[in-house]
């Protein structure tokens, strides 16, 4: 997948508001051109096989998933995830001062309307594929648009709701330009902690974290020197956040 050149130069967007916990609407509608892969361009849309997922057992019973490739034609879905995704620009507290989220981001919820065909398929695919273990479909979309190497998010866990205590997944599908996806084991103990794992994910790639790694690892994507804009759509079953 190759951008054009002026595609680093998303603007990042400020916002002002005298509440802490703010955001803005901002719709992108071709806000840059994005120069298609010459190859992706005539190649359809559609999904690769999900057996071909190669594994990665994590300590702690946590386990991460990799198919490259997953989504093919992926041009067509970056597109529409660009224009399409009514993108927020957040502000955040950090400690005394209020500042910005270093990405755009919007969520659609259980039931609502992707914005590529694609994504339904693949999500539908992902519940099938994972349901002997997961017991469940994936049924919300969280999206977050890099927009270049500033953009970025700490590292964290999605703790929020189920997967605090219990064995879950997460799956994310990346779009644009190649970001490095980073992994460590949570130092919530007495000799927890150790090295970090990176995971390049590239133009329609596929990662999947499961079993135990949300609550006993941590994740991020870092900043980095030069990047183009990457867009990430993560699929997550009921109360997992």
């Amino acid at each position: 997948m190759s951008f054009g050149r002026n595609c680093g130069r998303i603007a990042h967007p400020k916002t002002r508001s005298r509440r802490s916990n703010t955001c803005s609407i901002l719709r992108y509608t071709r806000p840059v051109e994005f120069q298609a892969n010459l190859f992706d361009v005539a190649e359809a849309t559609s999904l690769a096989d999900l057996g071909e997922t190669r594994r990665t057992p994590l300590a702690r019973g946590a386990w991460v998933d990799v198919r490259p490739n997953f989504v093919a034609g992926a041009d067509a879905v970056l597109d529409a995830l660009v224009a399409g995704v009514p993108w927020r620009a957040e502000r955040r507290q950090m400690w005394d001062r209020v500042v910005d989220v270093p990405r755009l981001v919007h969520t659609y919820g259980a039931g609502e309307a992707l914005p590529h065909p694609t994504l339904t398929e693949a999500r539908s695919a992902l519940s099938e594929h994972y349901a002997p273990e997961l017991g469940e479909p994936f049924v919300t979309a969280g999206c977050c648009f890099y927009r270049d190497g500033r953009d970025s998010v700490a590292w964290h866990g999605d703790t929020i709701g189920r997967g605090s205590s219990e064995d879950t997944m997460v799956a994310i599908l990346s779009f644009g330009d190649p970001r490095r996806l980073m992994l460590r084991p949570r130092r919530d103990r007495p000799g927890a902690g150790g090295a970090s794992l990176a995971f390049t994910l590239s133009h329609g790639d596929l990662l999947v974290m499961g079993g135990s790694c949300q609550r006993t690892w941590e994740h991020a994507v870092p900043k980095t020197a030069t990047a183009g804009p990457r867009i990430s759509v993560q699929f997550r079953p009921r109360n997992v956040l």
